[in-house]
């Protein structure tokens, strides 16, 4: 009886980290944004990352010619292995090029992994023609 009962709480608990364990570290969902980035710095005192801001563009506001601009700042995570991604969007940033960032989405944001839920994994640069 008391195996069952050491074994039942043995399974319990390994579905439960299991459970846990994807939504720390699955994603929720994925796509990609488009704009230019304005900032990418590797951040951290024990777990180093890079966090950038992307500039997707400007929303007129007020209607008219006398409407006010405001930008629309997206903020991005790139896990710490991520070489040639940050390569690439260092590359856009130099040559002044406009980039598509590809992303997924994580259902939590844990600290230790980046400052966002949003963690790029592909760079394209568009209109470089």
């Amino acid at each position: 009886m008391k195996k069952k009962i050491l074994l039942t709480i043995g399974i319990i608990l390994l579905i439960g980290l299991l459970v846990g364990s994807y939504f720390v570290f699955g994603s929720y969902s994925e796509g990609y944004r488009a704009g230019t980035v304005m900032k990418l710095s590797k951040k951290g005192v024990v777990f180093k990352t890079y966090e950038g801001q992307l500039n997707t563009g400007g929303i007129t506001t007020g209607g008219g010619e006398g409407g006010d601009i405001a930008s629309t700042i997206w903020e991005f995570s790139v896990s710490r292995s991520n070489d040639e991604v940050v390569s690439a969007i260092e590359k856009a940033v130099d040559n002044g090029n406009r980039v598509k960032l590809f992303y997924e989405e994580k259902f939590y944001q844990l600290d230790f992994l980046g400052d966002t839920k949003y963690f790029v994994y592909k760079v394209e640069e568009v209109g470089s023609e």
